[in-house]
């Protein structure tokens, strides 16, 4: 398996990352790239991430095997609707972004004859920083991809998507997009959630900033993920709502439980529910194969 041209659209972390993995491979022999900023473009190009530089995403698309759309799942739909007259009928069209549902029915709405072209994907890896210049080959390795396939998909394209990212180090599952969205809801955008809210809780107080400036390793730990970038979190978060709320209920409830134990000095309740989540989260950590998922998931796309 190997591309003759790989179109990057989004230069950035994620989207700079496969590039350099495919390039590190042996698996590509050319890459244009194309972002909005005619400077991340530049910067891409120089770093060596990318081989030509496109003003336009049709003109990156142009003759390209292989596409991977690394844009905030809000720029699905112009993207798609883009991209569409210069793909290749046989070109594999992936995407990465942290939602499914949404996604599919933007390339549905878009893509037209081309729509078995693509196979959607969610790597679930990121950094704590954006930018092309964090790009790095082994973003990938050792993590989960997430496919997510259509029925006009082919088994050759399927095929094609799992043997890519295999290639580059990660471990790949396929799920429904619904269950995609459940799953991540749960275990992603939630927890993004809470310590957005939480920050927000923290520096609304009068001595909010007097109480920040006392945290410690337990603070920094919780609240790494709300340094997220705002946009593609915003983009997340609605795109995803309904699921998102859905796990904000079971939250409450539980929040609810914790409250109600401090107010009746419940001691022995709140030990138990403590224990519950320590044990929950103890044998979590042990699990085989646990290594997909390690602790640096904040720029999803």
């Amino acid at each position: 398996m190997k591309f003759q041209r790989l179109a990057l659209i989004g230069c950035g972390l994620m989207g700079g990352s496969f590039a350099l993995a495919l390039r590190q491979a042996g698996l590509v022999e050319h890459i244009t790239g194309f972002s909005a900023s005619e400077k991340t473009r530049q910067r891409a190009l120089d770093l060596k991430v990318i081989d030509q530089a496109c003003a336009s995403l049709a003109e990156a698309v142009q003759g390209a095997d292989i596409v991977l759309l690394a844009v905030p799942v809000g720029a699905m739909h112009s993207s798609f609707a883009a991209l569409r007259e210069s793909l290749a009928p046989q070109a594999l069209l992936m995407d990465v972004g942290s939602t499914k549902c949404d996604v599919i029915a933007a390339a549905k709405t878009h893509l037209g004859e081309r729509l078995s072209c693509f196979v959607p994907a969610h790597p679930i890896a990121g950094k704590e920083v954006a930018g092309i210049e964090h790009a790095e080959a082994t973003l990938y390795q050792a993590r989960r991809t997430i496919l997510t396939p259509l029925p006009q998909n082919s088994v050759r394209q399927i095929k094609m998507a799992s043997e890519v990212w295999t290639a580059i180090g990660s471990h790949v599952s396929d799920m429904t997009p619904e269950a995609h969205d459940a799953t991540f809801a749960a275990v992603s955008h939630l927890p993004h959630l809470l310590a957005f809210a939480a920050v927000n809780a923290l520096t609304a107080q009068p001595q909010g900033a007097a109480f920040l400036e006392m945290a410690g390793p337990g603070f920094r730990d919780f609240s790494r993920i709300a340094a997220s970038d705002p946009a593609v979190w915003r983009d997340i978060l609605s795109a995803n709502h309904a699921e998102v709320l859905n796990q904000l209920a079971h939250f409450r409830s539980a929040l609810d439980r914790f409250e109600t134990t401090l107010k009746q000095d419940d001691t022995p309740t709140l030990q138990k529910l403590i224990e519950q989540a320590s044990g929950v989260r103890s044998a979590w950590t042990l699990q085989a194969g646990n290594s997909c998922h390690k602790d640096s998931e904040t720029q999803p796309s």
